[in-house]
């Protein structure tokens, strides 16, 4: 390959156009030669009204067509030509279409191809057309690379037909891979046959025509009398029988089994496709198995490792602003209806924004079963997620640095989802010229955006910084190193302006070249796939670090990146060495090489075999689900209560807080029982531990039961009540269903025989009819008897007014049960506390006297200090009164061995369109503001504006605040006034006028570190633990290190339509150091998978005394595990408080003893031992004390 001296640029020349040094500097046309223009001139048969995929661009293709080196370009046109350029060197180009006989033949041209087609050297362009109603005008064209002629131009010649190729649907773009392992290229079509002729948005099939818009799949079949191939259309036999608007197709190696699947980005509510490949010539959808939720408008998309851990991730683009005026001008009504017909459909979840699925590695099932590979979807979190009309996502390291990051192209030249064009268009179309309503419609000229990887998960916007402020209509782009220097170059093809050059300027500073050091393996393969397409380069360097590449330069969008591997290296200056695998089974390893060169590497000289036969079995995952075996089968079926009917703004639903779990030994053989909530008319569930490890189930009371008044099981909790040595239960009322106030929120207390059978109280507590969450019990005043605290959580239709918590003092007397209301004497401070989630008894300052930290929504961490008995808030003195967030699951743990108590507390995430800092806090404003009788709450974010400043906007729409506040209409009398409208806009002085107003600022989920004397620091967990909302949470030494870990189950169904469910944890063990850091370890290395709407999470005893965990999933299946690490555990009593431990290395931590810890969780009460314990020290709550081991 040539290189080309690196060339000096001067800002004043008309070379590139710069006014500051930036990572891109674009090339100018008039050096260039590039004045390629996708110009479309709409008429009254083209236009965006009568084709509604006119604006979907064209592409573009990278190959050295004439095998000087340098790789060359090929745009495809819609109305105009299609353009081939050959790169001369110095970023000039000449254009040889017309030479070459490359020029599309008026065909309306969308993707194309490279590919060598008959393996002979040359590549190859294949060009797929669409739009026309004629279908031969639609017909793909093969141009066959001829050589190079007497005037050193490559010649073409379009052998469509002979190939089998000419298709004549309408094509979207080709995926060249081997799909059936016979070593020969094979062929994926993606079709989009999209039409105004009907609404592509419609749930059912009820709404296609016998034109069905499917993808095809060709196989390859050798034709002894041409010598070459032929395509055979295999799409039925092989089960490519899926309907969608595709838009890109990647063909790479999902599961890692060695044969190439197919990913397929479709349009409008049709699902996404993920054929996963049977290896029979079959393929079956799994998409829905493999994602939670896809982007709903998909467009371009890549399947590649963002964050090296060897695991390919899919980026896929669709269309949601960024700003706040764009966003208020597309965006639709909430409609909760949707995520009903997603469920009744059997479609996949799908919302309005780009997805990163991040790829967590194979999912475990019964017994360690090794399964599918698991995704997170974390587009909020990465903050990709919103780029506007979105086409391209060019993914590779555009700096160097080691991470891949990601550019995306964007722009639309006529907005037809812009609402204020939609309602004109209502009115004005029957009696309006169509010129006139196209002339109504908005441009959305876009400038393109930039991502650099942070390394963590994240990227950060820096499209200013690397040049990238142009606006532009752009479709397909991609990247190459059009100079050989080692850094990715840029080509987008644009609507309407001429197409862009950008130079990469990360190699030019040669003081700076320590920092982007690269490789790049170009592929030589065998004469039935010569480019080693599906071949996969892995490097391995700097002492642990890995990436890895597949062969495939079908990415992004109806493009053809240049088809090398490219590895950034930062400041690394050698590799240890590269792992290529060919798809014949053969790999060559090649070590010690230095960076900064391209390196070929040739299938003839791979000699070793290799072989993706995987294990079957976890054999060393820490926990083992063992669900099935120990003969539990349970799912809870939840409510479907639509809270968004109450309050058409909410942030989430407050109904969907269940099922809570507690853990005991309720029929006193001995063995640890759980108990499942449930409702007046599906009654709660025990389940019954026997000796042989079998579980039993049975409801909660026998017999006839009819219940007086509806009520939802909230918080559960096992203790003595009335002091006769049995556990019994008290379940806390909550829920949003019911009106504030009425009987359904009124706790019961179910009264424990020894033998596991209940009967309900008549008289035991007091009234109370507050919507509540969490229940918790200890002996706050000595007394010997445990009391209780019970969270007030929310009141129902008026959130998020201020509730009260409880303090009831346990005042039974000879085996009759008796609880009091003392809230007003020892915790006055509960009084309209707040919407409390979780609460803990613990002794965080350890003078002997049991405190109360609590966590909620819209406020502090609090604590409340136990003063010999009476309770006073001590929030501001803890250093914590600042931080205020959704705080929701509180668990505790000695996480450094200090003999001080610290804390995990859940929280939102940072995996959301809800962001919060102390600059940039989200609000909510709540009163009856219309005087209407009807009590309405308004979150509201920082967006930005269309200068790009953030200010501070209601978060959702003017449909949904004109549901909840009709008299809205009379104020935003359009769109567009809605979309400028402030907060300060939107509500007058007068109605902000004694308004409740909220603030959180913030959201991650945070390690609480006891700095004694009642300070504490807030540290963020990992960002592996930020993907979604934390709820159940369990601490163990899991394995067995001396040092806590912590288990998690979390996410949270119930957020509104537009949001988009929170689903992206797949359960998390954090491994603690025993310092106060957390490694987050993969479902394999943990053995912990629970993907549904996570809650309750707790921890018991097997017949043998080993570890269990037991999470709990809203309108889904109970999960069990088992820890693998041998231990000895044992029980402590009820009146014991904390256990000193003391470690063969001599750390020594600090146990309390709980009832009830995190989110709708209570867990039996036992001391683990392992092998690195000395001694374990119990003190009961006298203080007495006494050695267990």
């Amino acid at each position: 390959m040539k290189k080309i001296l690196p060339i000096v640029i001067l800002c004043s020349s008309a070379l590139f156009s710069c006014k500051k040094t930036s990572l891109f500097q674009q090339v100018s046309s008039s050096h260039s030669g590039i004045h390629f223009k996708n110009e479309i001139i709409e008429n009254d048969s083209i236009n965006p009204l009568d084709l509604v995929n006119i604006y979907n661009g064209g592409g573009v293709g990278v190959g050295d067509f004439n095998g000087d080196g340098l790789p060359d370009l090929y745009f495809t046109g819609n109305i105009v030509a299609s353009k081939l350029y050959l790169n001369k060197g110095d970023f000039k180009f000449d254009d040889i279409t017309d030479a070459a006989g490359v020029n599309g033949a008026g065909r309306w041209g969308r993707g194309v191809a490279v590919v060598d087609i008959n393996n002979d050297g040359l590549p190859d362009i294949y060009v797929c057309n669409t739009i026309t109603k004629d279908s031969l005008k639609r017909r793909n064209i093969l141009y066959v690379n001829q050589g190079k002629g007497n005037d050193g131009i490559p010649h073409f010649k379009d052998e469509a037909s002979e190939y089998g190729l000419e298709a004549g649907a309408q094509s979207t773009m080709a995926s060249f891979f081997d799909y059936d392992n016979d070593g020969d290229l094979d062929m994926y079509l993606t079709v989009n046959s999209a039409t105004a002729s009907y609404n592509p948005n419609l749930f059912g099939n009820s709404n296609y025509t016998a034109n069905h818009s499917r993808g095809r799949l060709y196989r390859n079949d050798w034709n002894e009398k041409l010598h070459h191939g032929v395509f055979h259309d295999v799409s039925a036999q092989a089960g490519i029988n899926l309907d969608g608007y595709g838009h890109a197709a990647t063909t790479i190696d999902f599961n890692n089994d060695g044969w190439k699947d197919i990913y397929v980005s479709d349009d409008f509510i049709s699902n996404n496709i993920l054929y996963i490949n049977n290896r029979d010539g079959t393929f079956t959808n799994r998409t829905k198995e493999y994602f939670k939720h896809t982007s709903y408008n998909a467009m371009g998309q890549d399947v590649i490792d963002i964050n090296n851990d060897g695991l390919p991730d899919v980026v896929e683009l669709d269309m949601n602003p960024e700003d706040n005026y764009r966003k208020k001008m597309i965006l639709g009504p909430n409609s909760y209806q949707t995520y009903q017909n997603f469920d009744i459909y059997g479609t996949q979840y799908q919302y309005v924004r780009n997805t990163l699925q991040l790829n967590q590695g194979p999912r475990l099932g019964q017994n360690g079963a090794i399964g599918a590979p698991a995704f997170s979807e974390i587009g909020f979190l990465s903050g990709i997620a919103q780029t506007d009309w979105s086409w391209t996502p060019l993914i590779t390291d555009f700096n160097n640095d080691g991470y891949r990051d990601m550019i995306v192209t964007n722009g639309f030249p006529k907005d037809v989802s812009d609402h204020d064009f939609m309602t004109y268009r209502e009115q004005a179309y029957a009696v309006t010229s169509k010129q006139k309503v196209l002339d109504q419609i908005p441009e959305i000229k876009l400038h393109n955006y930039a991502f650099a990887n942070n390394g963590n998960l994240t990227f950060t916007d820096v499209s200013k910084d690397w040049g990238l402020s142009l606006p532009t209509f752009s479709n397909g782009a991609v990247y190459v190193d059009l100079d050989n220097d080692g850094a990715m170059d840029m080509v987008v093809n644009n609507i309407n302006d001429e197409a862009l050059v950008y130079r990469n300027t990360s190699r030019d500073d040669k003081n700076n070249l320590d920092k982007t050091h690269y490789l790049q393996i170009s592929f030589k393969g065998d004469r039935q796939n010569i480019n080693g397409l599906g071949a996969t380069a892995e490097i391995f360097y700097d002492k642990d670090k890995t990436q890895v590449y597949e062969n495939d330069p079908y990415r992004g969008y109806i493009s053809s990146v240049q088809s090398i591997a490219h590895f950034g290296l930062g400041k690394v200056t050698a590799i240890d060495s590269v792992l290529i695998k060919w798809p014949n089974g053969k790999r060559e390893k090649l070590t010690k090489l230095k960076a900064d060169q391209l390196i070929k590497v040739d299938i003839k000289n791979a000699q070793d075999p290799y072989s993706f036969v995987q294990p079957q079995i976890a054999a060393n995952a820490l926990f083992k689900e063992i669900t099935d075996s120990i003969g539990i089968h349970y799912t809870n079926k939840g409510s479907g209560f639509l809270d968004f009917n109450i309050q058409k703004l909410l942030p989430h639903k407050l109904s969907e807080y269940n099922p809570a779990l507690a853990a005991g030994d309720i029929d006193g053989n001995g063995f640890d029982d759980l108990i499942i909530g449930g409702t007046a008319y599906d009654q709660a569930q025990v389940f019954f531990q026997m000796p042989d490890g079998k579980f039993n189930r049975r409801n909660l009371l026998t017999g006839n039961i009819n219940p007086v008044h509806n009520f939802q099981d909230e918080g559960l909790l096992l203790f003595d009540a009335n002091g006769d040595g049995k556990l019994d239960l008290y379940a806390a009322s909550g829920g949003y269903e019911f009106a504030a106030n009425g009987p359904e929120y009124q706790d019961r207390l179910y009264i424990n025989d020894g033998k596991g059978n209940f009967t309900l109280t008549a008289d035991a507590l007091p009234s109370n009819l507050t919507s509540k969450l969490c229940v918790r019990a200890c002996d706050y005043n000595k007394d010997g008897k445990p009391d209780l605290f019970v969270s007030g959580r929310v009141e129902p239709w008026k959130y998020p007014n201020p509730v009260s918590s409880f303090i009831l003092r346990n005042d039974s007397e000879n085996g009759h049960a008796k609880f009091t209301d003392v809230t007003a004497q020892v915790a006055p401070a509960l009084k309209n506390i707040g919407m409390i989630c979780d609460a803990l008894f613990t002794d965080y300052d350890n003078d002997g006297w049991p405190d109360l930290v609590m966590a909620g929504e819209w406020m502090p961490v609090t604590f409340l200090k136990n003063e010999h008995g009476k309770f006073v808030n001590t929030t501001v003195q803890s250093g914590l009164g600042n931080k205020l967030g959704w705080w929701n699951s509180l668990v505790a743990g000695d996480f450094r061995h200090t003999g001080r108590t610290d804390y995990i507390v859940g929280n939102l995430g940072e995996n959301s369109l809800i962001k919060a800092s102390d600059q940039y806090p989200v609000y909510i404003t709540a009163k009856e503001f219309d005087k209407s009788g009807i009590y309405s709450a308004i979150p509201s974010i920082f967006l930005p504006d269309q200068n790009g400043d953030k200010k501070e906007y209601p978060m959702y729409g003017r449909d949904d605040m004109l549901k909840q506040m009709i008299s809205m209409r009379k104020k935003f009398t359009n769109y567009r006034s809605y979309a400028l409208a402030t907060m300060d806009e939107v509500l007058s002085p007068e109605q902000r006028s004694g308004a409740l107003r909220l603030k959180a600022n913030t959201l991650q989920s945070c390690f609480l570190r006891n700095d004694g004397n009642g300070k504490f620091t807030a540290i963020p967990l990992p960002v592996e633990a930020q993907v979604s909302v934390l709820n159940g949470m369990e601490t163990g030494d899991f394995d067995g290190d001396g040092n806590l870990d912590v288990v998690i189950n979390g996410n949270d169904y119930g957020s509104d339509a537009t949001i988009g469910r929170y689903d992206a944890l797949n359960g998390l063990m954090l491994k603690g150091d025993g310092k106060g850091n957390f490694k987050p370890l993969s479902i394999m290395q943990s053995g912990i998978y629970i993907p549904g709407d996570g809650k309750a999470l707790v921890k018991f005893r097997d017949k043998n005394g080993q570890v269990i965990l037991a999470a709990s999933q809203h309108k889904d299946v109970l999960k069990v595990f088992r820890s693998e690490n041998k231990t000895k555990t044992i029980p402590v009593k009820a009146n014991d408080v904390y256990a000193l431990i003391k470690y063969k290395n001599a750390n020594t931590s600090r146990q309390e003893f709980y009832f009830g810890s995190s989110f709708l969780s209570q867990s039996a009460r036992f001391i683990q031992l392992n092998d690195k314990i000395l001694s374990v020290t119990v003190f009961d709550d006298k203080g007495n004390q006494r050695l267990v081991n």
